[in-house]
């Protein structure tokens, strides 16, 4: 969501179907041993008492001119609505990915206590609706577009925030590392990814019904923007077609108002020119528009897992993941464990598919996925060791599983109970210890309550 507003001045060089089709194949799966990983964690900066009270947009960009001077390793970008991201450099490890981006939260947050602030890790702000804090073209072509299918493009523009994992690609043969098996692994064992880290069950501090309203959200924005193409070809191919055939949000232009297009795709674009002819800046940013579960960017974007309570919860989702596919042993294990669950996809791409569907409305809840992620979960347990994580991010993951997966819950199910009162739901077991509102105990830095850095 947070890409550069990408300018318009360079000498257009017009670019064929054929052509697209090409670019495609050679930029978004680079293929080579899984050597470095990164992660994007984004947040809402919410007052640090009163956490419902709105802030004003003059207060939110005085945060984030200061929030500009600090010497940071990660890249800090500013979502629609005014959600900080911190995006990581690639990492060589697991545990350099977390201490970089450990260190730049501190000084973030550093900033944020001062004036009162803090950063709240959550899928979807259950308090404010949304509201846009950048003005800028391509944000309003994005919300013109988005809004011809209801209101879930504002919401999750501007009242959504997720822990997105960034993994290599893979080898170019096959095998637990192949990027086939891991293209194809990433879009199933995703639901189980969404299920065990729904965050996100209320909007206006109501219940949705559903434990990752967020994961709803993308749902309802349509298989165009949001969705994953076919799982039964190769990958560089199945991207190719779904990118040539998804609907252009944009044509830029140097001066005046963007054009927007309604249903518009980029094959119609290159073969009618009009109304000017695409170029390859043209596909560059049109790829950035796109947001499916898992986007190919010459290495893996994982764009499924909800924000996470706690300073230092985005740490759980990060390790489970880079486990699950960068330790070959793990990687097999998911990719039996959740090989029966493709079955409930009906061959429907990603996440508009039942198995999706029912990941993001239940969590947990549903049986096959209560399994896999308990089995998921105990191969990530065994292999971070191998990937070199501290004792402390291990042990993180551990008692993760054990309050949450091995009871059948998921962050979603806390603030549930909380809004229901002392009794908990009759279908789940309620955690011991209490949180406030966001997840966090309001010790530091924590999350779930254990100090995972070390």
């Amino acid at each position: 969501m947070s890409e550069a507003e990408s300018g318009c001045t360079e000498p257009r060089t017009a670019v064929t179907e054929a052509e697209v089709e090409a670019l495609v194949h050679g930029i978004c799966f680079k293929t080579g041993p899984p050597r470095t990983l990164g992660v994007e964690v984004e947040w809402f900066i919410h007052e640090l008492r009163t956490p419902q009270s709105p802030l004003s947009p003059e207060r939110l960009a005085a945060v984030y001119t200061a929030l500009r001077t600090l010497p940071l390793r990660s890249a800090l970008t500013v979502e629609p609505g005014g959600q900080l991201e911190l995006s990581s450099p690639p990492a060589a490890s697991l545990m350099e990915c977390v201490g970089t981006v450990s260190a730049d939260l501190d000084a973030v947050r550093a900033v944020l206590a001062a004036d009162g602030l803090r950063l709240v890790g959550i899928g979807h702000d259950p308090w404010h609706p949304p509201r846009r804090f950048l003005r800028e073209k391509r944000y309003d072509a994005m919300e013109t577009v988005l809004d011809r299918t209801g209101p879930a493009g504002r919401h999750m523009m501007c009242a959504s925030a997720s822990v997105q994992v960034c993994l290599d690609a893979g080898h170019e043969e096959p095998g637990p590392l192949g990027h086939g098996r891991r293209w194809w692994l990433a879009h199933q064992l995703g639901a189980v990814l969404v299920a065990a880290f729904a965050n996100s069950p209320l909007v206006g501090r109501e219940p949705t019904g559903w434990l990752s309203t967020r994961q709803l959200l993308w749902l309802e924005i349509g298989p165009g923007r949001a969705g994953a193409p076919p799982l039964d070809g190769d990958p560089r191919s199945a991207w190719a077609r779904h990118v040539l055939d998804a609907p252009v949000m944009c044509v830029r232009r140097e001066d005046g108002p963007w054009d927007v297009p309604d249903g518009l795709t980029f094959r119609e674009w290159t073969r009618g020119g009009a109304p000017r002819p695409p170029t390859r800046d043209d596909l560059d940013y049109h790829l950035t528009t796109l947001f499916p579960p898992v986007r190919p960017r010459g290495h893996l974007e994982f764009r499924m897992i909800d924000a996470q309570p706690g300073d230092d919860g985005w740490i759980v989702p990060l390790a489970v993941t880079a486990a699950l596919f960068d330790d070959p042993q793990a990687a097999e294990t998911a990719y039996r464990v959740v090989k029966p669950l493709a079955e409930r996809a009906l061959s429907l791409p990603a996440p508009h598919n039942p198995l999706w569907i029912e990941a993001a409305r239940s969590g947990l809840a549903d049986p096959d996925l209560y399994e896999a992620a308990v089995t998921c979960f105990d191969a990530a347990i065994e292999a971070l060791p191998r990937l070199g994580a501290t004792p402390g991010v291990t042990a993180a993951v551990a008692a993760y599983h054990d309050r949450y997966v091995r009871k059948g819950r998921c962050p979603a199910d806390d603030l549930l109970d909380r809004l229901r009162g002392p009794e908990p739901s009759p279908s789940r077991l309620r955690p011991t210890g209490s949180t406030d509102s966001t997840g966090s105990t309001g010790k530091t830095p924590s999350a779930h309550g254990k100090d995972i850095r070390t």
